[in-house]
């Protein structure tokens, strides 16, 4: 079933292991690097202890959305064959609403660290990419985060960079424990975890027609960009602290 929200037209699919996974294709606007974005993403939320939804390689066989009427829709499908990316499905999940539902200072701060991290531009008033399942706040959809990769020249520069469009995140007024965040996370994300993660991405996926690098070599260009911006995360750290001042 086609979930019409934003540009990658994701899907809700039952997979062969009789779970539903809303899908990611490969075939949509930005390709791999928008699943690269969200699998590298989900993976440090998770390791920085927020709630994710569980994230699966899926391999869309040819026949798959054969009977589909709508022809865009057949084109993706047709042009996403092959390794995709699911997300487990949260059955009965409502919108997080920054209005109906209270964050602590604390939960905020680490949530605004995370985007200034990821320079996730994609958590804002009007579409929070947050979930409530069971009464506990869940984070979903980091494709829009690494844009740097859609260039993938001057990575140094990003990666010191302060992330100016934090000023747009849904939770930043409540995020006033920033430092404190700022050191523990530090220390969760150690060097071997985040080659531990970059080492996750598929080959498949970093066959790039704008570069001419191995997919070693690009994985190498993801763990040096995460490596540089947790080394110089007081960047990302006071422009968010000097935004959320001129709000307050």
């Amino acid at each position: 079933m086609p979930l019409r929200e934003g540009g990658s037209l994701p899907a809700l699919a039952e997979a062969d292991d009789g779970f539903k996974y809303v899908v990611k294709f490969r075939g949509a606007g930005h390709g791999t690097k928008a699943l690269i974005a969200e699998l590298l993403g989900g993976e440090i939320a998770r390791t920085l202890g927020f709630r994710m939804p569980e994230l699966v390689f899926l391999q869309l066989d040819e026949a798959f959305g054969r009977t589909e009427a709508d022809e865009e829709i057949q084109d993706l499908l047709k042009n996403s064959q092959g390794l995709n990316l699911g997300l487990h499905y949260l059955s009965g999940a409502l919108t997080f609403d920054p209005v109906a539902y209270t964050v602590d200072a604390e939960m905020a701060s680490r949530i605004v660290w995370l985007d200034a991290l990821l320079t996730n531009v994609d958590r804002t008033v009007r579409n929070t990419n947050m979930l409530i399942w069971h009464n506990e706040l869940w984070l979903i959809d980091h494709g829009a985060s690494f844009f740097f990769h859609y260039s993938w020249t001057g990575w140094q520069k990003h990666a010191i960079s302060p992330f100016v469009q934090i000023k747009d995140h849904a939770l930043l007024w409540k995020a006033a424990r920033l430092d404190e965040v700022d050191a523990l996370f530090k220390e969760r994300l150690t060097d071997a975890k985040i080659r531990e993660i970059v080492g996750l991405i598929p080959d498949d996926w970093l066959h790039w027609n704008d570069t001419e690098e191995t997919p070693e070599q690009i994985r190498e260009v993801y763990y040096r960009f995460l490596s540089e911006r947790i080394a110089h995360s007081n960047e990302f750290v006071n422009e968010a602290r000097h935004a959320r001042n001129a709000l307050i």
